[in-house]
């Protein structure tokens, strides 16, 4: 069985569709439920989520959720764990839509004794902001857009995985945590797409990649070592160049956000993605 953890805080404009793409899956081998763990919300998340009980019964899913006081993804995915019947898990941010294959590709890839973890195929659905479209197109032409599975917004992992670390630290990047349990080896790309929308605007840009820095250097600082699995192909002078060349009003976005991300130092605070 899958279970799928599904923390949203304030995110009443994003559950409903990510819930309603999720529940019109392919059937699931073995079947599959989902918790969703509104933590901290000012809005009605937890009421949106309850509404999808009838169609998550009628597609055979078994729908939780749960409502925590405190604005906390750590906590939230901790809460979910807890409550989880399923020997596989996947983690799942609230605003993506996944393909109707892809969740039973994920429970296929990850029916394996051997500790596995698996993602989807990206796609970045076109920004509103001129911006975010430009600097989408050149981020995903970056080596670790390009990995075997780097797993932003989704992964999942089998039980003997799951069995590689107990709760999730206080940390700001669980993806990459989880993602560097893992050798390259042992990380399976599906095929099936989900979609996984950017943040607007250069400010929000800014924002989040300063917490994505800080998350990097956090992992770095307490688990000395771990980055050293990440195993993708370093990209070098020359690469970005070619990249440059291919893209450069994506390049320029790129660049701007990297220089203002450099002006101040700082981003350990959540910052949605989007």
């Amino acid at each position: 069985m899958l279970s799928v953890i599904l923390p949203a805080s304030n995110e009443a404009g994003y559950i409903g569709p990510c819930l309603a793409a999720l529940l019109a899956s392919d059937p699931v081998p073995g079947g599959a439920e989902v918790i969703v763990v509104a933590n901290g919300c000012r809005d009605d998340t937890a009421a949106h989520a309850r509404s999808y009980a009838a169609a998550a019964q009628a597609a055979g899913w078994r729908l939780t959720v749960i409502e925590r006081p405190v604005g906390d993804k750590i906590g939230a995915l901790n809460a979910g764990d807890a409550v989880a019947r399923g020997a596989m898990r996947a983690y799942l941010d609230a605003d993506v839509i996944v393909s109707p294959a892809l969740i039973a590709q994920l429970v296929q890839a990850l029916a394996v004794a051997a500790p596995r973890y698996a993602s989807g195929r990206v796609e970045i659905p076109a920004a509103k902001s001129a911006i975010t479209r430009a600097y989408a197109r050149f981020w995903l032409s970056l080596p670790f857009a390009k990995s075997v599975a780097p797993g932003y917004g989704l992964f999942a992992v089998n039980a003997a995985g799951r069995a590689r670390w107990g709760e999730f630290p206080a940390i700001i990047s669980d993806d990459t945590f989880v993602r560097l349990q893992f050798s390259p080896a042992e990380r399976i790309g599906c095929t099936a797409i989900y979609r996984w929308p950017m943040i607007e605007g250069f400010s929000a840009l800014v924002r989040v990649r300063r917490r994505q820095n800080a998350g990097v250097a956090q992992i770095a600082a307490l688990f000395p070592g771990i980055l050293a699995r990440e195993g993708k192909p370093r990209l070098g002078f020359s690469g970005l160049l070619r990249c440059a060349r291919a893209e450069p009003m994506g390049f320029a976005a790129y660049a701007a956000v990297s220089l203002a991300v450099r002006a101040r130092r700082g981003g350990e605070d959540w910052t949605r993605g989007r």
